[in-house]
């Protein structure tokens, strides 16, 4: 089942997710583990830069409305879906735009990437389910001793999570996901996809 909690009304997200086929229906195993009957495929969305700019723009003004992002020097993603939003978001702010990654299991900073003490950033994530990492990201950035703003999403699928920071979604949905262990389609041997970017 997927249902629509709260939507920015200045944009039509879930819209263009159909339009872009970022919606997609199946047995998924999602990144945290779980298994879903849907899987958000932003990257068909953030394949078109007109559409990112769009929503760029939007996470931009929704941030305007609540936090000052006057002195906001970098937005940080985690690799690989909010690289591209991330990217976007930077140059809709005028900040620059890092992102971690992984090296075997931990996500870390790499190439050169760094961050100064006091520095304010946002995090910003395609779609977050457990916030897992963005977790990760939050405790690079607290290593460095940056000043983390806000977190962004376009998508919010999580159970109203709380990273003890501000938390921005241009639009929350509700989607089931099941144990491995509960999942009706892996009883019904429907075939399991993996659709992220890592098995």
């Amino acid at each position: 089942m997927l249902k629509v909690i709260d939507s920015n009304k200045n944009i039509d997200i879930l819209g263009m997710l159909k339009d872009t086929k970022s919606v997609m229906k199946g047995h998924f195993k999602l990144t945290s583990g779980y298994h879903s009957d849907y899987y958000l495929q932003c990257a068909r969305l953030l394949q078109f830069p007109k559409l990112t700019k769009k929503i760029s723009i939007e996470t931009k003004n929704m941030l305007l409305e609540t936090i000052n992002i006057e002195n906001i020097k970098t937005v940080v993603s985690p690799a690989m879906g909010g690289i591209l939003y991330g990217y976007m978001l930077a140059d809709a702010i005028g900040s620059r735009m890092i992102f971690t990654e992984r090296k075997k299991k931990d996500m870390e900073l790499r190439r050169g990437f760094y961050l100064e003490e006091s520095e304010e950033v946002i995090i910003a994530e395609d779609v977050i389910t457990t916030g897992g990492s963005v977790k990760e990201v939050i405790n690079i950035c607290n290593n460095f001793k940056a000043k983390i703003k806000a977190v962004v999403s376009i998508v919010d699928r999580s159970e109203n999570i709380d990273f003890d920071i501000p938390y921005f979604s241009l639009i929350k949905l509700e989607i089931d996901k099941f144990l491995p262990s509960d999942c009706e389609l892996c009883k019904n041997n429907i075939e399991l996809e993996h659709p992220g970017s890592k098995k």
